[in-house]
């Protein structure tokens, strides 16, 4: 069995005005996968310029949730975001093996 542990800023310390930087590096070091409805390409630390310059074989993904809204609001659209999300994780469990 697979356990799956959903984890907020605040569990871990990080205020939520931290920078995309300051969390992935969080998140990497930490062997954790982001997740975010986020990703922008504003700044020298949003999370897609820190991906590009940080990114090596070994990080762990980040997975982006395209629409919120209807995550929130959709079931079916809710339900295709967690299988995704599963497969995701098994997929790199299986890799780790």
């Amino acid at each position: 069995m697979i356990s799956i542990r959903f984890i907020l800023f605040e569990e871990v310390g990080l205020a939520v005005t931290s920078d995309d930087r300051v969390v992935w590096r969080y998140a990497q070091a930490n062997q954790m996968i982001l997740i975010t409805a986020n990703r922008s390409m504003k700044g020298k630390d949003s999370l897609e310029q820190v991906m590009r310059e940080e990114n090596t074989p070994t990080s762990l993904p980040v997975v982006t949730i395209g629409n919120i809204e209807r995550l929130l609001a959709e079931p079916d659209y809710r339900d295709r975001c967690v299988n995704r999300l599963v497969d995701i994780v098994v997929r790199r469990c299986i890799i780790e093996i």
